[in-house]
């Protein structure tokens, strides 16, 4: 047999081995031309253009408002602002879902494109390797003498020449259509983890959306909606977030001195990534004694950065790791510290603390991924507004673990578990 021929049954062998059923991550729409999907494609994403603009309209908004003085009123608008970005959000999950799934049947359809043709050049190549086959112990000698006229004897030598280049075009045909779908079926994939993103989004904003609500009922309630009542229980506040950072800055800085660079990665762009889909202009605070911290914290230092986002954005793990800690410091100090929060050991020898969640959806002693979706941003804890605050730590200064507490949470005297650690810049390292 020739090597032309030995190629063409490799071609067709791994080309059986790799097609299956195009439909095994199936869309969930119903079928449509191919125009019509395209044109439902591009109504989703005007659609999410229209509420992408208006999530952005209520985040400066919200930004308007934290500027004002604090009060009832400002308080109740900005829970009302942030249950209206959280409607739009659920809304941008619910369209991008549709827009994904119109997305699949297209991929489908390029799919089912892709099987007919293979199919077809099979057939041409069956033929073509029959013919050959026929004359696979003749030279073009034979071929031409096997003929009465001349004529005839170049006609039949030409013909099986043609039949050999056919072959080769349709050979190198089958591997782009093999390399095709290979790309196709990675396409199909790629779409179907987004649809598990945003359906899991809409899932826990939906949630986050339940206990805002009550939030605001619970405000109202014990307030009594009076502004005096309010103004009461936010100077209690203070007196004890002034405690709280008291006892934090005072830790922190004692473990900031034991930082030793030699035992963390070199500072550098991209160690960590970023834990929201942005970049550093979504950043509102950040590291050290900022303009906020001299006056809005007693030790006057920030031990992290702040990106303003607007509540119920999911929050990423910024390297691979395990969950040390996760927690809800308001059952200890309403209010007062970091809220909702969870704290990552990375392999680097760095530590990354992400607080005021308004939800956290993993559980301490579990993996996590860089990129992987540990939670969602919100205003729990000590925070003027719907924000993520990201700190760093250098995990040799983390307090080890206890008994009661796990490695990197401290006992404190005014917050319950505090997670500790000897604080870097995380700009150093995103």
């Amino acid at each position: 047999m020739t090597d032309l021929l030995k190629k063409t049954f490799s071609v067709i062998s791994t080309l059986i081995i790799i097609m299956g059923p195009s439909n095994s991550l199936g869309a969930t729409t119903a079928p449509q031309t191919r125009e019509e999907l395209e044109q439902q494609i591009k109504d989703r994403s005007k659609q999410l253009e229209t509420l992408n603009q208006a999530i952005q309209t209520t985040q400066n908004t919200l930004k308007d408002v934290q500027g004002q003085k604090t009060t009832l009123q400002k308080e109740v608008k900005t829970l009302d602002t942030s249950l209206k970005q959280l409607d739009l959000s659920i809304q941008s999950d619910r369209v991008n879902a549709q827009k994904i799934n119109y997305q699949i049947d297209s991929i489908d359809m390029d799919i089912e494109d892709i099987e007919a043709s293979v199919l077809q050049k099979n057939s041409s190549i069956s033929d073509l390797f029959r013919e050959l086959q026929r004359n696979q112990d003749k030279n073009t000698l034979m071929i031409f003498l096997e003929n009465k006229t001349i004529s005839e004897g170049l006609l039949a030598t030409k013909s099986l020449e043609d039949i050999r280049s056919q072959l080769a075009v349709d050979i190198q045909s089958l591997k782009e259509l093999k390399d095709q779908y290979r790309q196709k079926m990675e396409d199909l994939s790629v779409k179907h983890k987004e649809l598990v993103y945003h359906e899991e989004n809409l899932k826990n904003r939906k949630q986050i959306t339940e206990e805002t609500k009550q939030e605001r009922a619970t405000l109202l309630s014990q307030t009594k909606e009076k502004e005096s009542v309010y103004q009461k229980q936010l100077a209690d506040l203070k007196k004890l977030q002034e405690d709280i950072a008291n006892e934090m800055e005072a830790m922190d800085a004692q473990l900031r001195s034991k930082v030793d660079p030699k035992f963390l990665p070199p500072l550098s762009s991209g160690v960590l990534g970023y834990p929201i889909q942005g970049d550093k202009s979504d950043m509102t605070q950040s590291y050290g004694a900022t303009a906020f911290a001299k006056y809005g914290y007693k030790g006057k230092w920030h031990n992290g950065i702040d990106f303003g986002v607007p509540i119920g954005t999911p929050i990423f793990a910024a390297e691979t790791g395990i969950i040390l800690a996760t927690g809800n410091q308001d059952s200890f100090c309403y209010k007062g510290a970091y809220g909702k929060f969870v704290l990552i050991k990375h392999e680097n020898n760095l530590t990354s603390l992400y607080g005021h969640l308004s939800k956290y959806i993993v559980s301490p002693g579990q993996k996590v991924e860089r990129g992987q979706v540990i939670g969602y941003s919100g205003k729990t804890g000590y925070a003027t507004g719907p924000h993520l605050h990201f700190s760093v730590f250098a995990t040799p200064t983390i307090p080890p673990a206890t008994g009661k507490y796990p490695e990197g949470i401290s006992p404190s005297k005014s917050c319950g578990p505090m997670p500790y650690g000897g604080d870097l810049n995380p700009l150093g390292y995103l």
